[in-house]
């Protein structure tokens, strides 16, 4: 690591800045982690697109179709290929908290930048406090990298923002990707933004959040590499000029952007984001992949859609 754990935040503020995407994971037809598949997409999405972080092995990485030791190496293998060109976040979350500290230790030794670990399910429970506490200083007591808490509905409940600004003044916790409708992100955006990042992966919220909260991550979602390409990085572009406080630049460069947004999602099934997000990969001559079992491949008809709607939504391959 670049820092050590009494820096972590100031590292953090710094340095975890800009456009982070988390990364789809392919899948040969096997069901092996596609290594070289992998490695091209790291290429294209740091070197072309100018991907400043990626979250490896998170909930569009299908981390909970993957072994401990798929895990770890993904971890390996995205450090490597992103190499000095953009940093790495690793998702280390997982039900069994001796899988969590395993992961974790295993990102901070393979040379990781930062790990996030996301609320976990806590079962017949109806208050999560100071359980939550619990949890998350235990992971910050075993390692010295850097943590992204993460809090989304999947868990069964969200993380208060008084609970993530207490969480907040945990040494090595530095961001969190606060999946949460924006009253609540913004509370915490007031509360604890001296201390860490607060982000949330809606990419049509994010030109609104760099303008108005003054938000400098966005951490993170698929977007950065799904609705650009090496020469359409309109994302890149009205962040640059928002950043720069060109806003009506900005804002105008996002709205070209609507037909883009409303192809891609207006065409994903519900019960079918991965692998519909990997054809719109494909489509782009990235490497989408399979996706693991049990998840549904798209129909033909549904990929007819998809196509029909990608060639005509303006985006520049």
């Amino acid at each position: 690591m670049n820092y050590t754990r009494s820096n972590a935040k100031d590292y953090a503020q710094a340095n975890m800045r800009g456009i982070w995407a988390a990364a789809l994971l392919p899948f040969t037809e096997s069901g092996a982690i596609d290594e070289d598949g992998f490695r091209h997409n790291i290429n294209h999405w740091v070197n072309d697109l100018g991907i400043q972080g990626l979250f490896i092995s998170g909930k569009q990485g299908e981390f909970y179709a993957m072994s401990v030791e798929e895990r770890k190496r993904s971890l390996e293998l995205a450090v490597e290929a992103t190499g000095t060109a953009g940093q790495t976040i690793m998702s280390c979350s997982d039900q069994n908290l001796d899988v969590v500290l395993d992961l974790a230790r295993h990102a901070e030794s393979c040379g990781a930048d930062y790990i996030v670990v996301h609320a976990p399910a806590l079962h017949f429970s109806t208050a999560q406090d100071e359980t939550l506490l619990h949890y998350y200083s235990i992971v910050s007591e075993a390692v010295d990298i850097g943590i992204a808490l993460w809090s989304h509905p999947d868990s069964g409940y969200l993380m208060s923002p008084e609970l993530c600004n207490r969480l907040a003044d945990l040494d090595n916790v530095v961001a969190i990707k606060y999946s949460v409708p924006r009253d609540m992100y913004s509370e915490l955006t007031a509360l604890a933004s001296d201390r860490i990042h607060v982000s949330t992966s809606a990419e049509h919220e994010w030109l609104d959040n760099i303008i108005e909260l003054h938000w400098k991550l966005y951490l993170c979602s698929s977007p950065p590499y799904l609705i650009q390409t090496a020469n359409d990085r309109r994302m890149h572009d009205y962040t640059e000029a928002a950043f720069a406080g060109r806003h009506d630049e900005a804002r105008a460069i996002s709205e070209s952007l609507q037909p883009v947004r409303d192809a891609l999602m207006g065409t994903r099934p519900p019960e079918k984001p991965h692998a519909h997000q990997k054809y719109w990969q494909e489509l782009l001559g990235q490497v989408g992949g399979r996706v693991r079992k049990p998840l549904l491949e798209l129909s033909d008809e549904e990929k007819a859609t998809t196509r029909a709607a990608f060639e005509q939504c303006g985006l520049a391959l």
